[in-house]
C-alpha cells in the first residue's frame, strides 16, 4: 500500500501543501481509492459473491465461519492469518482478527489479482493528482484565505459586541 508520509507528497508534487491538510487530502485519496478498486474488483463478479464479501465485510459470523471453513479449515496455522496477528498485535482468538483474515482471504480465492488491481488504480489517481496539482495546491491556498478571513471577521464581530453602545 502507500504510506502518508513527505515521499508520498512529494512523488505527488504536493511537498508545498501545509501540513495541516496533509492528513485529510490522504484521507481523501484513500477513500477514492477505496471507491475504485471496489467499483473495479466487482466489475464481473456476481451478486452472490459480492454479497458474500458484503457479509464478511460487515462482520456476519455466519458468513465468515462458512467460507473460512470452506476456504481455510486451518487458518491459525496460515502465514497470511499469523502475519494479521504479528501486526495488529491483537489475539489470535479475537473474532475481529478472524473477520479481517476472512476479507483478506476471500480476495486472495475471488481475485487473486487485487493487488495489480490496487497498484494500477493508484497509479491512475497518481496521475489525476499530478496533472491537477496546482489547483489542489490553489484550493488549499484559497480555502485558507478563506477560513482566515472568516476568523478576522468574527474577531471584529467580537470586538463590537464588546464596545459600549453609543448614548
Amino acid at each position: 500500500m502507500f504510506q502518508m508520509n513527505d515521499d508520498f507528497f512529494k512523488d505527488l508534487g504536493l511537498e508545498e501543501m501545509p501540513q495541516s491538510q496533509r492528513k485529510p487530502f490522504f484521507d481523501h485519496i484513500y477513500s477514492e481509492l477505496e471507491s475504485r478498486v471496489g467499483e473495479r474488483l466487482s466489475q464481473g463478479m456476481s451478486e452472490e459473491l459480492l454479497e458474500e464479501f458484503a457479509r464478511i465485510v460487515e462482520k456476519d459470523v455466519e458468513t465468515i465461519d462458512n467460507f473460512i471453513n470452506k476456504h481455510a479449515p486451518n487458518y491459525t496455522e496460515e502465514p497470511m492469518f499469523q502475519r494479521l496477528v504479528q501486526v495488529t498485535g491483537v489475539s489470535p482468538d479475537d473474532p475481529r482478527l478472524k473477520g479481517e483474515y476472512a476479507a483478506t482471504k476471500w480476495l486472495a480465492v475471488n481475485r487473486p489479482d487485487y493487488r495489480d488491481v490496487v497498484n494500477a488504480v493508484m497509479a491512475e489517481l497518481k496521475k489525476e493528482i499530478v496533472a491537477n496539482r496546482q489547483a489542489i495546491l490553489s484550493g488549499i491556498v484559497a480555502q485558507q484565505q478563506d477560513d482566515a478571513a472568516a476568523a478576522a471577521s468574527d474577531d471584529d464581530d467580537a470586538d463590537d459586541a464588546a464596545q459600549p453602545a453609543a448614548a
